[in-house]
């Protein structure tokens, strides 16, 4: 017992290092830690990071509840317009949280301003690729 509320305080201690430093995105919403969990399912497939943490996502908007159901919308870029899966990551996303209890439909779009780059990672996926800046 004692073991796990040491790694539950662990967890607590160091989980602001997985948010990339530029998302915007709604903390106080009961419904956030489930999409966030979500998106740190989704890995980039040429970078060994997810794309939560690769700082991907640039903006997650959660509506007011209507009829039991809420809807998503996330605005997020790819490493590179040339990215091998540009078609297939938006429908990845959409797939990860529309599932989650609560969810009634999830819009994905994706953007390119600001440009994605190494800055936008958060603190977790810069010690993960060795990359400190």
């Amino acid at each position: 017992m004692a073991e796990e509320n040491v790694k539950t305080q662990i967890e607590e201690n160091y989980d602001h290092l997985t948010d990339p430093p530029f998302i915007e995105k709604p903390d106080e919403d009961a419904l956030w830690p489930l999409i966030k969990a979500a998106l740190k399912e989704i890995y980039d497939p040429e970078i060994p990071v997810n794309i939560y943490e690769l700082g991907l996502i640039y903006k997650v908007e959660i509506a007011e509840e209507e009829n039991g159901v809420r809807d998503v919308s996330v605005k997020m870029s790819l490493t590179s317009p040339a990215c091998p899966v540009a078609q297939e990551m938006p429908g990845w996303v959409q797939g990860a949280i529309l599932p989650l209890e609560g969810v009634g439909g999830v819009d994905v779009e994706i953007i390119w301003e600001p440009q994605w780059n190494p800055s936008m990672m958060a603190e977790t996926a810069k010690m993960q690729l060795n990359m400190f800046m």
